[in-house]
């Protein structure tokens, strides 16, 4: 079986189902921040970003799925995963366990060489507030969908890394 998945990820179509999956993700926050009316907090935006930032791995991974630039894609989509990750699990803290008086930033911190809120303000600038509950499915909001999904993308990514590592070859008598 891993044998299988080693050979998947060397394929262009895993890399392009990762990329698909990601744009749905994104394409759904849109979807509720311009058609449901849902406000994006400043930690919202920041998982926008890092879902990108996986998504661009994912793109990498595509061009050349067989050769060494597929670690780079690999090492690009666990950080991007871990990140989200972080994300979420912030802001479900928030929303879970509110504090009396902090509140999220207003603005995004983006590095200077790369002003998302400036380039695209209507995806990457925050409306909202982090601890605002929002919109839930069976009683998760969606930072804590956010949690599960990174979750499992990181351990997906995690096993497409062990994979792609030489097996030990046996000794044979």
């Amino acid at each position: 079986m891993l044998r299988k998945l080693k050979l998947f990820s060397q394929h262009r179509a895993a890399w392009l189902l990762l990329a698909a999956g990601v744009l749905v993700l994104e394409l759904t926050a849109l979807g509720f921040q311009f058609f449901l009316g849902q406000k994006p907090c400043v930690l919202c935006v920041y998982q926008r970003a890092a879902l990108a930032g996986l998504l661009v791995a994912a793109l990498i991974g595509a061009i050349a799925p067989k050769t060494p630039l597929r670690f780079i894609a690999i090492f690009g989509w666990l950080i991007a995963a871990a990140k989200t990750f972080a994300l979420a699990w912030e802001q479900t803290q928030l929303q879970l366990h509110p504090p009396l008086f902090a509140t999220c930033d207003f603005l995004p911190r983006f590095p200077q060489w790369l002003p998302l809120n400036q380039w695209f303000p209507s995806i990457f600038m925050p409306t909202g507030n982090c601890t605002d509950r929002g919109w839930e499915w069976l009683s998760m909001t969606m930072p804590q969908w956010l949690v599960g999904i990174s979750g499992v993308l990181f351990v997906i990514g995690l096993l497409v890394l062990a994979v792609q590592l030489p097996c030990p070859k046996k000794n044979r008598p």
